[in-house]
């Protein structure tokens, strides 16, 4: 079985794009990221269908956490859970530091529970 996949989501491509850069990075590219932000047109927002094109891209059959930003983001990502013919799974985490820690951990070669436990723990990490 494959690693678990990542996909960040978020209502700007570019801030989507630059998480799963950092992500992949962190992950040494051992894992697959793949960034759902803004949408259709390229604007601010969200879209199902960019989530929904970026998990099949990520999913090699062990499973993709999605980690979304704020309002929408969160809310197209539990629809998608809901629906997906897949096993995804929502982190409850903070964009940038729960993508990173779930890199680490997806390119780690963990399953899909530890690295969504991975990507939760980052609210734990205080800066202060």
């Amino acid at each position: 079985m494959g690693k678990v996949g990542l996909v960040v989501v978020s209502h700007s491509r570019r801030l989507a794009e630059g998480v799963a850069e950092l992500a992949r990075e962190i992950g040494m590219h051992r894992v697959r990221v793949q960034a759902a932000g803004g949408d259709v047109d390229g604007g601010l927002g969200t879209s199902f269908d960019l989530v929904d094109s970026a998990v099949r891209t990520v999913d090699d059959g062990a499973g993709v956490v999605l980690l979304a930003d704020i309002g929408s983001a969160v809310l197209i990502s539990r629809l998608f859970v809901e629906e997906a013919d897949t096993t995804a799974v929502l982190a409850d985490a903070p964009l940038v530091e729960g993508a990173v820690a779930a890199a680490s951990m997806a390119a780690a070669g963990a399953d899909l529970d530890a690295v969504v436990a991975a990507a939760q723990s980052a609210y734990e990490v205080r800066k202060s």
